[in-house]
């Protein structure tokens, strides 16, 4: 299933995406099946039998659940996960400055719940920062519980699998030694379009990714030049603490392509960012600078 999360009359609903007589629909789950909870958060801790009732109702499709895709606004799959963990240098064309063996352990790092934002959602350029930068990332969200698991058992514990852009403000993020505070800034963890489980994607190591800026192609890879696998990465967290459903582990960012060399190209008002991951979709965002004004929130999650 394509699991999204959806605004439509006022309303975040949970839903998913189904192609019907030739048409894109989201069709809202707790519409077409009211055993099946609404929102995203409480869907993933009901479990393997909403699960179920998911795949079901997707199947059976009543048209009176049935939302055109195009009348609806995609947010987050997750709008507020209970924990943003980030990988760093988990590529091995990206293994960090100066490094020529991979590392040994990875390098984790938190974002916040403020960055999150959905597919066609802008993302913010605050005033303090001149080098924003993006970094397209396969994310992994967790579907239960999950403490002191095998790296064989791993995989049993995801819900699925979404595209994240790791966004980046450089100048503050090299402030310290600590990245937290240049990648925490509101908008800054676009997410989606759809969270997609792992009955479609058996292997996450063998999808191609792809990020274009305005159009030029910046990064490409496929994810079996991680360095770190996701079983892995699950069970070494896991001794740590416990995952919970809803969690995000983005798995980490590729290196760039197609620039000058040694010059960054960061973001300006009017870009457009594009993240492709194959089976998943596109995570499309707009840029634009910050103003004055609040950001309004719709569904606990950020809109233009």
């Amino acid at each position: 299933m394509q699991l999204v999360t959806f605004a439509h009359q006022g309303q975040s609903r949970l839903g998913a995406r189904l192609v019907h007589d030739g048409r894109r629909y989201v069709i809202d789950l707790h519409a077409a099946q009211p055993e099946i909870p609404a929102e995203m958060m409480a869907f993933l801790t009901a479990g393997e039998r909403a699960r179920q009732l998911a795949l079901q109702t997707v199947a059976a499709a009543p048209d009176r659940a049935l939302r055109p895709e195009d009348e609806v606004r995609l947010l987050a799959p997750v709008l507020r996960p209970g924990k943003i963990i980030c990988l760093g240098h988990n590529y091995f064309d990206h293994m960090g400055q100066g490094r020529e063996a991979p590392p040994e352990h990875p390098t984790f790092f938190c974002k916040t719940v403020n960055t999150i934002i959905g597919t066609g959602q802008a993302i913010v350029l605050p005033k303090i920062s001149a080098q924003v930068d993006y970094e397209a990332e396969l994310a992994v969200v967790i579907g239960r519980s999950t403490r002191y698991v095998s790296a064989a058992q791993a995989l049993e514990h995801v819900a699925g699998y979404t595209i994240f852009n790791d966004v980046s403000a450089r100048d503050i993020q090299k402030r310290s030694s600590q990245w937290m505070l240049g990648k925490s800034f509101d908008t800054f963890g676009p997410m989606g379009p759809a969270l997609v489980t792992p009955d479609e994607i058996p292997d996450p190591h063998t999808l191609e990714l792809s990020l274009t800026h305005n159009d030029l192609e910046r990064q490409h890879t496929n994810t079996r030049h991680m360095i770190f696998s996701i079983p892995m990465l699950i069970a070494y967290l896991s001794e740590v603490m416990t995952l919970e459903p809803g969690d995000v582990i983005s798995t980490g960012t590729p290196a760039k392509i197609n620039g000058e060399p040694g010059v960054p190209m960061f973001m300006k008002p009017g870009d457009t960012i594009k993240i492709r991951i194959e089976q998943i979709g596109e995570l499309i965002n707009p840029v634009v600078a910050e103003n004055t004004q609040p950001l309004l929130r719709e569904g606990k999650n950020f809109v233009d």
